[in-house]
């Protein structure tokens, strides 16, 4: 079998579940080496000894707060001192709060930039160096709401369009060092995120969970939700030789959920 990524080392931050978990798998089952970037160390091993299990290079996990600077700093230690380089990063930790705008604190939207927007931030910067020297890859897994605002998920989309306009700027600096920097905006995926944004969902508006999975779904016309392999393919496609001419874009993986033009 084919293992176009054999050799290469790609960091998934939020690679302990989910999207993440998701993609870090599909990596590994083309031959790379993954380090899983998250703050949950039974997740991570539990990732781990999942991937490895399928016959597949056995990542190296390293527990970490991304929403801290340190945090950031302790995964490209792990990279730098274990193998000195990196080829791909795939930015898919951050997890915002969804709910009633008037209910939500300070707090509430400097932890969920501090995480998803800051985190990704940081790691980009740490690992620049590494990528351009690779030639290699930046995949910013965002998400629908950095299109198309929802009131009820305001910290959400507010994060998601930061990272989104920060995603396009970036790639202008991968165009002079070498670096192909895309994004991908998941729609509704089944993920035990999800699951907790339509808990979110419910309690806010006074719902049931079955309510508020069933009406978003179909409000968004949707045949089913997605799934985590579904972003995966793509994430693998960008990183991919094949996608070199791909630079600054951010796609779709919500099943035509979008209902703007871009």
């Amino acid at each position: 079998m084919e293992q176009p990524f054999a050799g290469k080392i790609v960091v998934v931050s939020g690679g302990s579940r989910g999207i993440g978990l998701g993609i870090a798998a599909a990596f590994a089952a083309q031959g790379a080496q993954t380090v899983l970037a998250a703050s949950s160390q039974p997740n991570l091993a539990a990732a781990a000894d999942g991937i490895a299990a399928s016959g597949a290079p056995r990542p190296d996990i390293c527990v970490a707060d991304l929403r801290t600077e340190s945090g950031c700093a302790a995964v490209f230690q792990l990279v730098n001192e274990r193998y000195g380089r990196c080829a791909i990063l795939v930015n898919s930790a951050g997890a915002t709060r969804a709910g009633a705008f008037t209910g939500q604190t300070a707090a509430d939207w400097q932890d969920g930039f501090a995480l998803k927007f800051f985190g990704c931030v940081n790691l980009c910067r740490l690992f620049w160096p590494m990528l351009a020297a690779a030639g290699g890859h930046v995949v910013n897994i965002i998400g629908g709401a950095a299109r198309t605002p929802d009131p009820g998920f305001l910290i959400g989309g507010a994060v998601n369009a930061a990272m989104n306009n920060f995603t396009k700027g970036l790639s202008g600096q991968g165009k002079q060092d070498g670096v192909n920097v895309n994004a991908i905006l998941p729609g509704l995926t089944e993920t035990g995120r999800v699951a907790q944004l339509f808990e979110q969902r419910a309690a806010a508006s006074g719902r049931t969970v079955a309510q508020v999975r069933s009406e978003q779904i179909e409000r968004e016309g949707l045949a089913r939700l997605g799934r985590p392999e579904d972003v995966a393919a793509l994430a693998l496609f960008l990183c991919s030789e094949a996608a070199r001419h791909i630079q600054g874009t951010a796609i779709a993986v919500d099943g035509g959920a979008t209902p703007g033009l871009y």
